[in-house]
């Protein structure tokens, strides 16, 4: 007889992860004199994304080349490979914990990592195209992920199943988030718009309109009271989400933005360029300050925990490190 699986229970009073969530504005000030100290060769292609482990010093560096490697800070030796998709890994995102990890490829398929063995535990199938991102729900039970197929989908981790579809995008969904600490969820398309999801009943709550050009990605500040998106022409754009209205659009194109991310403050926003620079937002002053270190396209770009690190995956395979 076979057991049944039981699906998995949306929180509903969900505690705000202290790590995740708290303000660190008077611990640590805003960082932008970042200067390039090393660079990692890792990948045969190009490096599609960079995950920081929420407690130790370790990332994963997903590649076109269809490996993701989990590497050791500072010195970046490689401590584990991962194989198993067929076509190039386009996101990843660690569970809460940190010991298991969520990839997304162009296989169309979404799998989900043991990361003390390296070894597949989980693979979700039903996008009928390249899927672009995956995130973590934050009480672990969740995974969701987007796709060129123009829906996104939310995968119960417990009853290993597909929970539910999102229709309502008219384009590839190119990024897909959980806020923090919630069952919200945002999307950024290349039909021009944002949209916010209710996970547990996949409905669009809201969706925010402004980008004239295909939204490459979207991304919330650690305590989640804003939002940044980047465009394929360089436009970077600030929005209120609880105003769930635009404050401010910054264009440096007309290279197309590639990745935005906040630091832990929420004070700095990174936005990864197709011409290679790493453009860093200043949100008090409004000041943009440029990192050049890239000999080609940068992919991806993240923080560290403690905004004392940036690291910028490359178009040639690399990852720099910047502090």
């Amino acid at each position: 007889m076979l057991l049944k699986l039981e699906d998995s229970e949306f929180p509903t009073d969900m505690q705000p992860n202290p790590n995740l969530c708290l303000c660190k504005e008077n611990i640590c000030p805003a960082k932008f004199d970042y200067k390039l100290n090393n660079i990692f060769r890792l990948h045969e292609l190009p490096v599609s994304c960079i995950a920081t482990h929420p407690h130790k010093d370790i990332l994963i560096s997903c590649g076109e080349d269809r490996v993701w490697k989990v590497v050791g800070l500072p010195k970046g030796n490689v401590l584990l490979t991962g194989l198993g998709h067929t076509d190039w890994l386009s996101d990843c995102c660690f569970h809460p914990s940190g010991n298991k990890l969520a990839t997304s490829s162009g296989d169309t398929t979404v799998k989900l990592w043991d990361l003390s063995k390296g070894n597949c535990i989980l693979t979700f199938e039903g996008h009928t195209h390249a899927v672009w991102s995956c995130t973590w729900h934050s009480c672990g039970d969740f995974v969701a992920s987007s796709s060129l197929d123009t829906t996104s989908k939310i995968w119960d981790v417990n009853s290993e199943r597909c929970r539910c579809t999102l229709y309502g995008h008219t384009d590839s969904v190119n990024s897909i988030e959980f806020f923090p600490c919630s069952n919200i969820l945002l999307t950024s398309s290349a039909d021009k718009s944002l949209s916010a999801w209710d996970a547990r009943t996949g409905k669009c709550e809201q969706s925010l309109y402004g980008h004239m050009h295909s939204i490459n990605d979207a991304t919330f500040t650690p305590r989640g009271h804003m939002i940044a998106s980047c465009d394929a022409c360089g436009v970077t754009k600030l929005w209120d989400f609880r105003k769930l209205l635009p404050i401010v659009s910054i264009d440096v194109g007309p290279s197309p933005g590639n990745e935005v991310n906040f630091d832990s403050s929420g004070q700095v926003l990174a936005q990864a360029s197709g011409n290679g620079v790493i453009h860093l937002l200043d949100l008090k002053s409004g000041q943009i300050h440029k990192l050049m270190g890239h000999e080609s396209e940068a992919h991806t770009v993240v923080f560290s925990h403690d905004g004392e690190t940036l690291f910028s995956g490359d178009s040639d395979g690399t990852i720099r490190t910047w502090s």
